[in-house]
């Protein structure tokens, strides 16, 4: 099956709600990562499924949503309830039935304790995507993993299903202290932090563990407390805050058990390596921790980070997003730079838009677009590293729920969304690096799902669209746009009213009228430009 966009498994045929085990007993097998001095070189401890961690203090993914709305933790790291529910008879494999397949790697055939089948199970998938097929086996026995994968080939998880795993088969002896993470998650971006959290709580959502996520922007207080006052099982989190923990002595990472690095392709590119490097060199040496790092290309440096914090790492390389890229329908508008304005505005009231994902390649232009959008009765939001964390978050909650239907953004801050039935992405700026391309249309044509990529070539881009054409493989269709379409429709009689967030009725920036009462003119700035 091909998926396009970020998926934690296939799909298998729908089964009949169950109810959850009851608890297990916890066994005495000491952990890989009970670390002191005394520990030997990393080995691979014999396995134990259906071990129960030692002394939960909370539990992942307490009533976590299956579904793709951000979870009420995500806000910051607010504890999880506990989610085992005792009632009713054990749930067992025997209820999950999922027929082998051809080709196809069942979840069953890596045998998985009976909470992680039962979270499984209730996902509604079965059967393994190609990363899981091939890092699972690997991670399971407790190997280094580095990774090329894309965002939306189910790494994800690949290496939550590992962690949890390791957790349930090795108890720790006695529990850990307050703020002691057994296993730590490394992303690049908050919104791909808080993707990852979610997930963690739909798998862990039979499992007796405290997940907690950090990041900059936003809740430093909230998130302090909770790594101050409760027993961690697993960290995620994005560098910058995660080293403003440690420094305060509020996070202790000597004895983490296993290291994730999640897109470090995406981390290079950011400036991140330098925290990275601190951060690794703050956990136990690499033989004595399990690590798996997963990126979207393998390049000299990637490898060169790979060999110096993993021990013989298992390579593990899937097929690239653009052997997927052929379910969304792409095509290319030949247009001048000044007529995309009014390209965008026939597309939007023309196409049968649903939900419309706009990229454009810098902060500024995402200002300037969301602005004239606005100005011409088109609610929309912006995505940029100049939008506050807090009203980013708003703004994907209610792009994700529907309320709001147009969001222009900045490729890294794309990277954040994960968002089911987007049915249009359009790219207002032609992608500087190809490989974007490929990251910014798998924004749609999600699950099986219809998807459609416009693409505006005006004089300056039409430059790069060769290279991309080159990188995906195949030509792409090339249209003169009408000529209605390229003309800017009048100017709406009334401006749209301002609401507390942006929803349908609330434009992402809505210029208020100057000191004497009068509106702002329409279309462009207050401040009138210097005379040239």
């Amino acid at each position: 099956m091909r998926k396009i966009g970020r998926v934690l498994f296939q799909k298998a045929p729908p089964h009949k709600p169950v109810v959850a085990p009851a608890p297990r007993a916890a066994g005495p097998a000491p952990a890989r990562a009970a670390l002191s001095k005394e520990l030997p070189a990393r080995a691979v401890p014999s396995a134990r499924p259906g071990a129960a961690h030692a002394a939960p203090t909370s539990h992942a993914g307490a009533g976590a949503h299956a579904g793709h709305a951000l979870h009420p933790a995500a806000k910051g790291t607010k504890r999880a309830e506990p989610a085992r529910r005792e009632s009713g008879p054990s749930w067992t494999t025997d209820q999950f039935k999922v027929p082998p397949l051809e080709g196809k790697t069942r979840f069953h055939d890596m045998k998985l304790p009976v909470e992680l089948m039962h979270a499984v199970a209730d996902l509604g998938f079965s059967y393994c995507t190609n990363v899981q097929a091939l890092a699972l086996p690997p991670a399971l026995d407790g190997k280094d993993v580095a990774g090329r994968a894309q965002t939306g080939t189910g790494k994800t998880a690949a290496f939550l299903i590992a962690i949890f795993t390791h957790f349930l088969r090795h108890p720790l002896p006695k529990p850990p202290a307050n703020g002691t993470p057994r296993a730590l998650i490394l992303a690049p971006t908050r919104e791909l932090a808080i993707q990852i959290h979610k997930d963690a709580l739909s798998l862990g959502k039979y499992c007796p563990f405290h997940v907690a996520v950090v990041y900059g922007g936003m809740d430093y207080r909230k998130q302090q407390m909770e790594l101050a006052e409760n027993r961690i099982d697993l960290v995620v989190a994005t560098p910058g805050r995660l080293l403003d923990f440690k420094s305060k002595g509020v996070l202790h990472l000597n004895h983490a058990e296993i290291l994730i690095v999640d897109e470090a392709d995406r981390m290079l590119d950011m400036g991140f390596i330098p925290d990275v490097r601190r951060i690794v060199y703050s956990l136990p040496p690499k033989h004595r921790r399990q690590t798996m790092l997963f990126s979207a290309t393998l390049t000299e440096d990637i490898m060169r980070l790979a060999s110096a914090w993993m021990v013989a790492p298992v390579m593990v390389s899937v097929e690239h997003e653009k052997v997927t890229v052929d379910a969304i329908d792409q095509k290319v508008y030949m247009v001048s730079a000044r007529e995309k304005l009014a390209l965008l505005i026939s597309v939007l009231r023309n196409e049968p838009v649903e939900r419309v994902l706009v990229f454009r390649n810098r902060r500024d232009g995402v200002d300037r677009l969301t602005r004239k959008l606005t100005d011409y009765g088109i609610p929309c939001a912006p995505l940029s590293g100049d939008v506050p964390q807090d009203k980013r978050l708003r703004i994907l909650e209610a792009f994700r729920a529907g309320r709001v239907k147009v969001v222009v953004a900045t490729d890294v801050a794309g990277r954040g969304i994960h968002v089911e039935g987007i049915s249009h992405v359009i790219n207002y700026d032609v992608p500087y690096e190809a490989e974007d391309y490929v990251h910014r249309i798998g924004r749609t044509g999600r699950a099986g799902a219809l998807g459609t990529a416009i693409t505006f070539a005006c004089e300056e881009g039409a430059f790069n669209m060769p290279a991309i054409e080159t990188f995906i493989g195949r030509s792409l269709p090339y249209t003169q746009p009408e000529e209605a379409w390229l003309k800017l429709p009048p100017l709406p009689a009334h401006p749209l009213p301002v609401a507390a967030d942006h929803g349908p009725s609330a434009p992402a920036f809505h210029r208020p009228p100057d000191r004497h009462g009068r509106p702002p003119p329409r279309g462009g700035s207050r401040r009138p430009s210097p005379r040239r």
